[in-house]
């Protein structure tokens, strides 16, 4: 188990970060693990170890997600804390504008970015962890690229190029 969680610790992390913020994902990646942990013995394998896990992290972040809008949560700008750019990103400001309307996004549209673009996931994949259709997924991923340039206005989304 040990093995297990250092192999999928940054990645499980890393998507939480990126669909329920900061202040929250290390509670996120921790409830994955307790899943991952107590369902580990009933896996069938229908399916990748990975892809499960991804699964599972997704499923609990939109759960969490889900739960503290129900509480009222969510900021007074309707905003999740988003993380700061990395330091190495060149371009601070751009990073900023992204993180901050990747966060106005609705949490299903969050995930698919951050399955598809952000972690390279191939559509396949990311129907596979959504339990969606792949033509599914493709449609949610084109919508939430086009919000994205929406959110961004014309002159970003045109600097920050589309993928596929």
């Amino acid at each position: 188990m040990e093995m297990l969680y250092h192999q999928y610790k940054r990645r499980v992390f890393g998507m939480a970060h990126r669909i329920v913020g900061t202040s929250d994902a290390e509670e996120v990646a921790q409830e994955v693990f307790v899943r991952v942990f107590r369902g580990l013995a009933t896996f069938r394998g229908d399916s990748a170890l990975s892809t499960w896990i991804y699964r599972l992290t997704v499923n609990a972040a939109l759960s969490y997600l889900a739960r503290r809008s129900r509480r009222h949560e969510v900021g007074d700008d309707g905003l999740t804390d988003l993380p700061a750019p990395p330091a190495t990103e060149r371009d601070s400001a751009l990073a900023s504008r992204i993180e901050a309307a990747l966060a106005q996004l609705p949490a299903g549209y969050r995930a698919i970015l951050v399955l598809h673009d952000v972690e390279g996931l191939s559509h396949e994949e990311c129907a596979a962890i959504l339990e969606c259709r792949i033509g599914t997924c493709k449609s949610q991923l084109h919508k939430a690229r086009a919000r994205m340039r929406e959110l961004l206005g014309p002159d970003i989304a045109a600097r920050v190029g589309n993928t596929d």
